[in-house]
């Protein structure tokens, strides 16, 4: 990384350059502008200064081990004044011929603004010529750094200038803005950016949209809760076109992702809007069974309701012989074990049953599984039977054809498969 040819690199021992930097930072622009006009300090001299959160830094994929980030950069006065909302001083420092667009930490002045979210100084560089379109040394342009609500004026302004909504990142990722706001559940940004042309069913280097960003992102993996601002932005991206059965590097569509995060909501927007719970993965693996295998590892989701919404919506039943892996998960969660056997219209129980099932699990819930083995010694009831048929006939369309039918709720209920703590035959 090397610097423009007239940068001078200065520590900050002189005390002339501690008083200059001091007027920066507290946007002191007459004592800026007396600094320059009373010694010789080249305007574009670049300082070493603590950036612990690297606002005024980028560097390339892989330049940096892990985890490791240092805590100072370089920059000029110009980046110093847009990370601290140092208008008046930035002012002066463009009106005495601060460069606009030099980077000798990988952002330009412009690509810091936007990081920090200060919408004024943005209009300043913009007003002074500052390429809206710029790479940061990762690849970066200045929209790609707006990732916050606040930031949501810096980029109208940019878009506004020429900023293109649709360039990817020019690094390994290729995401577009509007991958990095489905990302981070920016639904004001989300608007912007398609109200300007933004194609919502982009691909990004390893075959993501931003639906299925957004779908990933919605569970926050180390509180284990979902958000609804992402649940927002798959709406808005949903409503303007986007394709919920697109298929990612992996072949996993948005739904295969809400269904890995057991996020019931997210899977009712999604199967709503047209998703196909019937899509295999690489692996063969369709949703369902994404939130068999895990809801076990997300303490607030409600499996039942998962299984159910799958399976309302024409999802592909479990194996009858496979039936005991089930048991294996959900033993001791009849609500899941009912909504899955009614799905049926027989199943017939094996020795593997009565091994999946502890003891203690038996005891604790008894009389619901005496009903289940009952069930499957002997043909189901004929209103079961009715119920299966129905289910067959509307297939993927169940949901949402058996609410507009003019019958009791109760009804309506049981033919969409809601528990009631016991297997009725």
């Amino acid at each position: 990384m090397s610097c423009c040819p007239k940068a001078r690199v200065l520590l900050t021992g002189n005390a002339e350059i501690l008083l200059f930097l001091s007027a920066l930072q507290r946007n002191d622009a007459a004592e800026v502008d007396e600094i320059l006009r009373t010694s010789n300090l080249d305007i574009d001299t670049v300082f070493e200064v603590e950036d612990r959160r690297s606002v005024l830094a980028s560097y390339k994929q892989g330049y940096w081990l892990h985890n490791f980030k240092p805590e100072s950069s370089w920059a000029m006065g110009i980046h110093i004044c847009m990370m601290h909302n140092a208008i008046e001083s930035a002012l002066v420092l463009l009106q005495r011929g601060a460069a606009v667009n030099r980077k000798p930490n990988g952002k330009t002045p412009l690509h810091v603004a936007c990081a920090v979210s200060h919408a004024d100084c943005v209009a300043l560089l913009l007003n002074w010529g500052a390429n809206v379109n710029s790479l940061s040394l990762s690849g970066h342009t200045p929209l790609h750094y707006c990732t916050t609500q606040e930031s949501v004026d810096c980029a109208r302004q940019l878009i506004l200038k020429g900023a293109d909504v649709n360039k990817p990142s020019q690094n390994n990722d290729k995401d577009t803005p509007l991958h990095i706001a489905a990302h981070l559940g920016i639904s004001e940004l989300i608007g912007l950016y398609i109200a300007h042309g933004a194609d919502v069913n982009a691909f990004n280097a390893h075959m993501k949209t931003p639906l299925i960003t957004a779908a990933f992102w919605a569970m926050d993996a180390r509180v284990q809760t979902y958000s609804e601002q992402h649940h927002l932005v798959c709406h808005i991206l949903l409503d303007y076109g986007a394709n919920p059965n697109l298929q990612d590097g992996d072949k996993k569509t948005a739904l295969h992702k809400a269904s890995w995060n057991c996020d019931h909501t997210l899977m009712q927007i999604l199967l709503e809007a047209g998703a196909d719970p019937k899509i295999m993965d690489m692996s063969g693996s369709p949703a369902l069974q994404y939130s068999l295998n895990m809801t076990r590892m997300r303490p607030y989701c409600e499996p039942y309701r998962c299984l159910q919404l799958l399976l309302n919506y024409g999802a592909v039943r479990v194996y009858p012989n496979q039936f005991y892996k089930v048991l294996e998960i959900y033993h001791d969660d009849p609500r899941t074990v009912e909504v899955m056997v009614n799905s049926y219209g027989h199943l017939v129980s094996t020795p593997q049953w009565r091994d999946a099932i502890p003891k203690k699990t038996y005891k604790e819930h008894r009389m619901f599984y005496d009903s289940l083995f009952a069930a499957c010694k002997t043909p189901r009831s004929l209103q079961h039977l009715a119920r299966f048929a129905i289910r067959m006939a509307m297939c993927c369309s169940c949901d949402s054809g058996i609410k507009q039918l003019p019958l009791p709720t109760s009804i309506k209920q049981y033919i969409l498969l809601e528990p009631v703590g016991i297997i009725h035959q």
